[in-house]
C-alpha cells in the first residue's frame, strides 16, 4: 500500500493508497526548520511558511484561497524545529488540482514587498498571542531553556527583534538555499494513485537544486546543567513544566519510552492523573509528553495548580519518576498502557492527515517506512524491566529542568530525585 519514488535530484514522493477513503491529504515537507536558521534570522523558516500563501507567478493570494475553497478543501502549513510542511486535504477527485496548487505556491511564490510588510505585522501579533497564552508560553519557554544557547533552542516564531529585521533578500536567500531537493519529501495518503501523482509532480520538482550544506556543528550537545527557572506573572494558576532528557526520534528504545510516558501521565488512568487530580484534587490538567528530535529529546510533565500547591505537585511528579526508576511496573498496568497506545495508533490511521504525516516523518527520521504491524509488535515486545531500564537512563537529577510560571513564592526546592 506504500509506494516510494525518488527523483534523480533526491526529492522523494511517497504515497499510501487507501481506496475506501473519500479524501487525499498531500504534504510537501522540507527537513529543514528553525534549528537550521542563523540566530540573527531566527523565525525566517516560519516567516517563509506564511509568505508562500501570498501570491505566485500564476495566482494572487485571493485566487489561492478561492481555489482551495472551491474544492471544499483545507490548505495550511506548519513549521517545527526540524521541518516545515505545506499540505492540502481535498476530495480524491480534486487531487490533480490540489497538487498543482501546492506545487505552485511551493515553487513559484513571488514574495511581494507589500505582502512581506503586512505579514510581518501578522507574525508579530502571533508572537504576542503566544506570550499572552500562559500554557503555550511555558511549553515554548521550556524548549528554549532546556536547549539553551543552542540552535535547537531557538523559538519557532522568532523574536520581535529578529522578525522585525528580516529583509526580502534574507528571506529569499534562506528559502533558495535551505529548500534542498534531498531534504524534500512529498507525502500523500488516502485514495491516491501513485503513478498519477508522480506524473504531475516529477516534471516540476526534478529541476530543483541547492549547494547549501548544514553546518557540521549544528548538533545537540547536552549541557548537563540543572535548571530551575521561575517567572512571576499575575495569573489565577501557577503552571509547571518539569522535564528530563529523552531519546532521539529513531532510538531503538522509543517504543519503551512511549509506554513509559503513557504510564506516567498519558491519560486518565495514568499515575500522575490519579495522584494529582483524582486523589488530591490539585489540578484540572496534568499530563506528560515527549519532544523528539533527530539527535535528542525531552520528556516533560505539565500541570496547572494553585500557587500554594505548586511544591506539592512537583514533589508528586518527582516521586512518580522515582517509582519508575526503583520499581518494575506491574504487568497489568503495563498491559493496559500497551493496549491504550496500540488503540490510539490504529485509530489514527482512519485520518488521511495522520497517515500523510506518518509517511513523511518516517522518511525524514527513519529513512524507511515502518509498517503498523511492526509498530504493534514493538509495543508487544516491551517488558517491565525495559520500562525500568529506560527510566533509570532518563530520570536522573542532573538531567532535570523545571519551569514555573505564575504567582509563586520561593519553592525552596532542589531537583533531587526523591528516595534515590
Amino acid at each position: 500500500m506504500i509506494t516510494t519514488t525518488t527523483l534523480d535530484n533526491g526529492v522523494r514522493i511517497v504515497t499510501q493508497n487507501i481506496e475506501y477513503m473519500h479524501t487525499v491529504t498531500t504534504g510537501i515537507w522540507v527537513a529543514n526548520g528553525t534549528r537550521h536558521e542563523a540566530p540573527e534570522d531566527n523565525g525566517v523558516a516560519h516567516f517563509i511558511e506564511h509568505m508562500l500563501f501570498k501570491g505566485t507567478t500564476r495566482r494572487t493570494a485571493h485566487q489561492i484561497t478561492r481555489e482551495i475553497d472551491s474544492m471544499g478543501g483545507i490548505l495550511n502549513a506548519f513549521t517545527g524545529h526540524e521541518y516545515v510542511c505545506y499540505y492540502a486535504k481535498v476530495l480524491a477527485k480534486f487531487l490533480p488540482r490540489a497538487a498543482d496548487l501546492l506545487s505552485d505556491i511551493f515553487l513559484n511564490s513571488t514574495f511581494p514587498l507589500d505582502e512581506i510588510e503586512r505579514e510581518r505585522n501578522v507574525v508579530l501579533q502571533e508572537i504576542k498571542m503566544r506570550d499572552d497564552s500562559p500554557e503555550e508560553y511555558i511549553h515554548d519557554r521550556f524548549h528554549q531553556n532546556f536547549w539553551q544557547s543552542q540552535l535547537l533552542g531557538m523559538p519557532v516564531l522568532g523574536s520581535e527583534k529578529t522578525v522585525s529585521g528580516l529583509s526580502r533578500d534574507s528571506i529569499l536567500r534562506h528559502k533558495n538555499s535551505r529548500y534542498r531537493p534531498q531534504d524534500i519529501v512529498i507525502a500523500a495518503a488516502g485514495n491516491v494513485n501513485h503513478t498519477d501523482l508522480v506524473a504531475i509532480l516529477a516534471p516540476l520538482f526534478s529541476k530543483l537544486s541547492s549547494q547549501w550544506h548544514p553546518h557540521p556543528d549544528n548538533v545537540f550537545i547536552s549541557s548537563g546543567k540543572v535548571q530551575h527557572l521561575t517567572e512571576r506573572r499575575e495569573m489565577e494558576q501557577t503552571l509547571v513544566c518539569l522535564g528530563t532528557r529523552a531519546l532521539r526520534y529513531d532510538h531503538h528504545d522509543r517504543h519503551t519510552q512511549f509506554l513509559l510516558t503513557t504510564i506516567l501521565g498519558g491519560g486518565m488512568s495514568s499515575r500522575l492523573f490519579q495522584e494529582v487530580r483524582e486523589k488530591k484534587g490539585l489540578a484540572y490538567s496534568v499530563y506528560s509528553y515527549i519532544i523528539s528530535h533527530a539527535d535528542s529529546g525531552a520528556l516533560v510533565v505539565y500541570a496547572g495548580t494553585e500557587k500554594n500547591h505548586c511544591r506539592e505537585v512537583i514533589d508528586i511528579a518527582l516521586r512518580e519518576m522515582t517509582r519508575l526508576v526503583t520499581e518494575e511496573v506491574p504487568q497489568d498496568e503495563l498491559d493496559a498502557a500497551r493496549e491504550q497506545l496500540k488503540g490510539k495508533t490504529l485509530m489514527s490511521l482512519e485520518s488521511s492527515d495522520n497517515l500523510m504525516t506518518r509517511l513523511a516523518k518516517n522518511e525524514i527520521y527513519l529513512q524507511k517506512q515502518q509498517s503498523i504491524d511492526d509498530v504493534l509488535l514493538n509495543y508487544d515486545a516491551v517488558s517491565s524491566s525495559d520500562i525500568q531500564r529506560v527510566s533509570q537512563e532518563l530520570f536522573r537529577s542532573e538531567l532535570l529542568h523545571l519551569e514555573v510560571l505564575g504567582q509563586v513564592a520561593d519553592l525552596g526546592l532542589s531537583l533531587d530525585m526523591l528516595d534515590v
